[in-house]
């Protein structure tokens, strides 16, 4: 008789949750490591970028005989290069001057608005209204899919330095997405019968209670709309509090994502991992299999990111070990055009090596993943790499999304540019004044 070998459950936390921010992250033990300089810059970037990670991160992800060049500690804690020099100096003095909290706070909210808080046109073109009233809750971008930011899940259970979302952590007055009320996205998806996907953001949607999320997906599911296929749930729990998915409310949880699936909806949740350490650990991994349980399916995404993973050898083994657990890569972004990214950017055109050195090691059930994509005013934008054109050395691209849908799959090229980090630092090419795409944009945002 053959012996079945299984893997011993993962029953919960091995101790009490606790979460640690610029308050309290001298407590944590492994913090003496670093030097008074390091801590200091800690103390300086945490004021205008958020800061908050977690015992779980600090314990079992962060190689801590590699700090400060550990990447998950890259991921987790501000650096000083995070923010530009002047910046940074002007802080600092402050801080070191011991000025009123009220002269720190103009300064740093001053620094905080010229990050591009909101990038992609976040805030100015993609929040509709439903009978004439803004709804600061959801986005709409793509004709099929309606972002919904419940106000609940609008932290996570760590920053990452990179988010893009940083501005739903810091109290900036104005810039935050909220809605407590799962009954307008109902109502406006009733109006909107081309919405047939949900993508439920944040922020994390799982640091909430599975009452509380179950609230809102509940409501979604028993609304029974003809036009709704699929709900998605974009979280970082799984890298960073795997333990969510276990337990007594992790059960619950589990049985919240049955509910979606039974009712014949398709269940995705978005999985944000950025390095294969974050899926080493018995609890991550017990976590995608609980999860795949129940009918869910996890897709997992990530920007590429300097000082984190511009190597392809990780995304190698990072796609590789996600198809073996039984989750789908689904997208490589290059690092958006807000906060720190000059201290995470890579050049389009090395971030298309990456991508294409990694691609061409996985098998096919790994080659489901997309990029690098940069999700843009426009749309996602996907570099599709050099070529040469009529004599024309150029960079080819096409969207994978965009505004208007018949843009979609059109290869457009622009000037080779090895230098270039982001779509609006790249020029058309053959003589070209504009992409084909920036007459119709335009007459888009001036209705």
């Amino acid at each position: 008789m053959t012996a079945v070998m299984t893997r011993p459950k993962v029953s919960g936390p091995p101790e009490q949750y606790r979460a640690y921010s610029a308050h309290n992250y001298r407590q944590i033990p492994q913090v003496e490591r670093l030097t008074e300089a390091q801590r200091f810059a800690i103390d300086v970037v945490s004021r205008v970028l958020p800061f908050k990670t977690n015992n779980y991160v600090v314990d079992q992800l962060i190689d801590w005989d590699n700090v400060p060049n550990d990447p998950i500690f890259v991921l987790n804690f501000p650096q000083a290069d995070m923010l530009k020099p002047a910046d940074f100096e002007a802080v600092a003095r402050l801080v070191r001057d011991g000025a009123p909290d009220s002269e720190i706070d103009r300064t740093v909210d001053r620094i905080r608005r010229s990050l591009n808080p909101h990038p992609a046109g976040q805030l100015e073109h993609n929040v509709p209204t439903l009978e004439g009233t803004r709804l600061p809750g959801v986005q709409h971008k793509y004709p099929e899919t309606v972002l919904f930011f419940p106000s609940n899940g609008q932290t996570c259970h760590a920053y990452c330095t990179f988010c893009f979302r940083w501005p739903q952590f810091v109290g900036m007055d104005g810039l935050k997405f909220a809605m407590r009320e799962a009954e307008r996205l109902v109502a406006y998806l009733r109006e909107h019968p081309e919405a047939s996907n949900v993508l439920i953001t944040g922020g994390d949607p799982l640091v909430m209670r599975t009452d509380r999320l179950a609230a809102y997906i509940d409501t979604l599911v028993d609304a029974r709309l003809p036009n709704l296929t699929t709900i998605r749930i974009g979280s970082k729990a799984m890298a960073y509090w795997p333990y969510r998915f276990l337990g007594e409310d992790g059960e619950k949880l589990l049985q919240l994502f049955r509910r979606v699936t039974g009712a014949g909806l398709h269940l995705a949740i978005m999985a944000h991992i950025n390095h294969p350490r974050e899926l080493s650990t018995p609890a991550a991994r017990e976590a995608i299999e609980r999860i795949r349980e129940t009918g869910a399916q996890v897709r997992t995404q990530s920007p590429l990111m300097r000082n984190i993973n511009d190597d392809p050898d990780l995304w190698t083994e990072m796609w590789s070990t996600q198809v073996r657990l039984g989750a789908v890569p689904y997208y490589m972004f290059v690092a958006r055009d807000t906060g720190a990214k000059h201290y995470f950017e890579v050049p389009l055109v090395r971030a298309w090596q990456i991508f294409r050195e990694a691609y061409k090691r996985v098998p096919g059930l790994a080659r489901t993943v997309r990029g690098p994509s940069m999700s843009a005013d426009p749309g996602k934008v996907c570099v599709l790499g050099p070529a040469d054109v009529a004599g024309h050395r150029v960079l080819a691209l096409s969207f994978l999304q965009g505004r208007n849908p018949d843009w979609v799959g059109r290869p457009f090229f622009a000037e080779y540019d090895e230098h270039a980090t982001w779509l609006d630092e790249l020029r058309p090419a053959f003589g070209e004044e504009k992409f084909f795409f920036e007459d119709e944009l335009a007459g888009m945002f001036a209705q």
